[in-house]
Parts: C-alpha cells; structure tokens; sequence
C-alpha cells in the first residue's frame, strides 16, 4: 500500500510523483547516489548481486528482489540516451537464477565461492547487525584476506545504497505498485 497520498494520473508511478514534488532535491540526490553504485563499482558482477539480493530480501523490497543487474540496469540510464562509458552489468557474468534462488541459503549453498559468500554476509550483517560487525575482528580478518581496502569501501557504500533507498521504496509502498526496470522498459 502506498503511504502518500498519489493523484490517480501517477498511481502507476509513486517514485516519480515523489520526485517530481516533495524532497525534490534529497530525491535527485537518492537518485544519484544509486546511479553511481550501479554505473561505478568495480566489484566482480556476482559480488554486487548476491550482496544486493540479500539486501533487497531484508528489506522486503519487491521491485529489489525482482531486479537482475545484468538484466536491467541499462534501462537505469535509458533516459539520458546514452549508455555510461561502464556499468556494473561489464564486471564479469552474470548470476543465473539458482544463484539468486540460493542467496538466503548463502552459508550452506555450494553456488557460491568465498568472495561471494562474504560478500552476502557482510551485507547481511551490516543490515542487521551493524554494531556487531563493527566489532567482528574474526570478520574483518577474513574480509581483508579476501578484499582490499578500496572493494571493502566500494561493497559499503553499494550496501548502504540498497538498504536505504530499498527500506524507502518499501516503505512507503512505491514497490508495490511499479514494474521492474526490464519491464517499464518494455
């Protein structure tokens, strides 16, 4: 259910009447923010996704769990007209859908290699967690034999991304009512 009031000419479309008139500017920026996520980290493909996918899983966000980043972040950037000189969809291939079905089962899945494990739990873990985390020596040892400095700053900023921007989407009802990328795109 959607949490503001919408005239009916923009039922379809909460996030663009949200952005067209109230918070313009904190919009445009929210905007931005998960535009360069997607147009600037340089984690490996199935990283980015399984930390995202467990993100958008405990935020609840319905338009989050339908997204496919290989798939759909083109359209992101379909109205610029323009194609981004790099996308995340470029950092290598892309998850099938047993990777995506297997993301809450990350611990005991097969499918996923160490990086990715880590990256899931760090997402994970920093969503639900964070004062735990922070403290996690044991974690952070692991982390930094398997990331550097720069992919730990580049995975928190894209958590951090997923988990505010989904929680409002979810929120405040704009994923109960929009279609996913590929599919607005359609």
């Amino acid at each position: 259910m959607i949490r503001i009031a919408l005239p009916d000419s923009d039922g379809a479309d909460p996030y663009g009447y949200a952005a067209r008139t109230h918070a313009t500017e904190i919009m445009a920026a929210a905007a931005a923010f998960s535009k360069a996520v997607y147009q600037h980290s340089r984690l490996p493909l199935r990283e980015f996704e399984g930390a995202r996918a467990r993100i958008a899983q405990i935020n609840g966000c319905l338009i989050c769990q339908q997204f496919r980043a290989a798939r759909d972040v083109q359209a992101m950037f379909a109205a610029t007209g323009q194609r981004p000189a790099h996308l995340v969809s470029d950092n290598g291939p892309a998850p099938d859908e047993a990777f995506y079905g297997a993301v809450a089962e990350w611990r005991t899945s097969p499918l996923f290699s160490p990086r990715e494990k880590l990256a899931i739990e760090y997402a994970e873990r920093f969503a639900e967690e964070p004062k735990v985390l922070a403290d996690d020596e044991a974690f952070w040892e692991r982390a930094h034999a398997l990331y550097s400095d720069a992919e730990l700053v580049d995975l928190s900023h894209c958590v951090a991304a997923w988990m505010g921007l989904g929680r409002v989407a979810h929120v405040l009802g704009f994923d109960s009512v929009c279609l996913p990328f590929s599919q607005a795109a359609e």
